[in-house]
């Protein structure tokens, strides 16, 4: 029998970085800090991961000189659950922590649930974004047509599906096992206890969407079954800043899967805001 045609990316060696536990105003949030001058861009994790994911962008990031910084939200690996009938503002969390690290404006990178709280960040602080890069997220949309297609993409039975499943591509998950196990272990270490939903500001609808202003780049996996590429267009038409990407044979981790294209995607990006 003939493998599977892929190429595995191992996980690289990581650049030096200082770990902390931020004490913020109502809660207490791990994070990692590369450091420096550079500009700072901060990883914001999906719902199904940590701080601790963004293994493939981290060395990569701060090698071209930008200072890296992830966190992990209230209640993943290493951060404080709080109180889960009192979740807090995800934004008011992370303009905390910007400040707690003294912090300018910021480009925000954020993967899936987390770039719900990424767009109602830069909703609430507009001149503290300097860019935004969203990555096959949802976004929180509260509108009915956005509601309908999501209902035909995802029938009932899909949030009983492995994660692995709903989130990972076909061709990763026959062509790399060892980076799906290693995906899975973070995974699994994300949420050692139940998971807290923090609030948002206000719920995300076409026309606040419209008003965002900072160059934005979308990126969804050309396989995910979350944010296919005709959701992505959906999103977009109402992002007249906005750029789109999609990556081949990829996921809704897209950032794991295909991370030497993604992280070429961010870079280009970056340097052209």
């Amino acid at each position: 029998m003939t493998a599977p045609v892929w190429t595995p990316v191992p996980i690289p060696t990581q650049a030096s970085a200082r770990e902390a536990v931020a004490d913020l105003p109502g809660t207490r949030l791990w994070y990692w800090d590369t450091g420096g001058s550079g500009r700072p861009v901060i990883l914001m994790h999906a719902a199904t991961h940590s701080a601790a994911g963004w293994v493939y962008q981290q060395p990569v990031l701060a090698s071209a000189g930008y200072r890296v910084i992830a966190y992990s939200r209230r209640g993943y690996f290493r951060s404080d659950p709080g109180d889960p009938a009192d979740p807090g503002y995800a934004t008011d969390d992370l303009d905390n922590l910007i400040r707690h690290l003294g912090l300018g404006p910021i480009d925000l990178v954020a993967a899936a649930h987390g770039g719900f709280f990424a767009l109602d960040f830069a909703l609430a602080h507009p001149t503290k974004v300097r860019s935004l890069t969203i990555v096959s997220s949802l976004m929180g949309i509260d509108e009915p047509d956005y509601k309908a297609v999501n209902d035909r993409l995802r029938p009932p039975f899909f949030a009983s599906l492995p994660h692995e499943f709903q989130e990972l591509s076909p061709s990763y998950r026959a062509g790399d096992p060892d980076g799906v196990a290693a995906w899975l272990e973070l995974q699994h270490q994300a949420m050692p206890g139940p998971r807290i939903y923090p609030n948002v500001k206000q719920p995300l609808t076409w026309a606040l969407l419209e008003t965002i202003t900072q160059p934005t780049l979308l990126v969804t996996g050309e396989s995910d079954l979350y944010t296919p590429p005709a959701l992505l267009r959906m999103q977009a038409q109402h992002m007249p800043h906005a750029q789109t990407a999609t990556i081949a044979e990829a996921g809704h981790s897209p950032y794991w899967e295909q991370p030497k294209l993604f992280n070429k995607l961010l870079l280009e990006f970056l340097a052209g805001h």
